[in-house]
């Protein structure tokens, strides 16, 4: 399910870019929302969220629903908080009027560079959980090798009572490692 929100951001960041390059042509809003669907045809194929999503939205356009209220169930439809904001700003902008073209440029480069650091969040997070993931398995393989090619040096560690006591505080302090580990890998963006 994150993936394919995630997937759809990305998706909504292409198509605000060029609804907005289509009404910095001269595009009315209508006949701009009806440009997304063409240009992300290209960028991501047929069978794109962001494509059903206009095409249903120049479907309301034709039965003479106005771009508004389309882009308001837009918002309602998928629930993403990035959208939300772009329907506020658009609702407030076709409303009170101003350079609706240079505010939605800079309402969509800030939309746009915040989904960007993000996903370079959620990057550098999957990274350190690969990592993670790979520290806690180094201790088991060293104890494994060293069990199979050196059984004699490890039976110091297994065989008496102080041995065991060292080892089992090992597995006590890798215990809480690999949980303090876990629990701050649980970080959500």
């Amino acid at each position: 399910m994150q993936t394919k929100e995630n997937e759809f951001r990305i998706q909504f960041c292409e198509a605000l870019r060029v609804f907005v390059t289509a009404l910095s042509v001269g595009y009315s809003v209508e006949n701009a929302i009806r440009e997304v669907p063409k240009e992300m045809r290209l960028l991501f194929g047929e069978r794109a969220v962001i494509i059903r999503e206009f095409s249903y939205m120049i479907r309301q356009l034709e039965m003479n629903v106005t771009a508004e209220q389309t882009l308001r169930e837009l918002a309602c439809r998928v629930k993403i908080e990035e959208v939300s904001n772009f329907v506020t700003v658009f609702t407030v902008l076709k409303r009170g009027g101003g350079d609706m073209i240079q505010v939605l440029k800079n309402t969509i480069e800030k939309i746009c560079m915040r989904m960007d650091v993000k996903q370079e969040i959620e990057t550098m997070i999957a990274a350190k959980k690969m990592e993670f993931r790979i520290m806690t398995m180094i201790p088991i393989g060293i104890i494994v090798y060293m069990k199979l090619s050196f059984p004699e040096f490890m039976e110091v560690l297994y065989d008496n009572a102080g041995g065991m006591l060292i080892m089992s505080l090992c597995l006590g302090i890798y215990t809480a490692a690999w949980y303090m580990g876990k629990r701050m890998l649980e970080i959500e963006v």
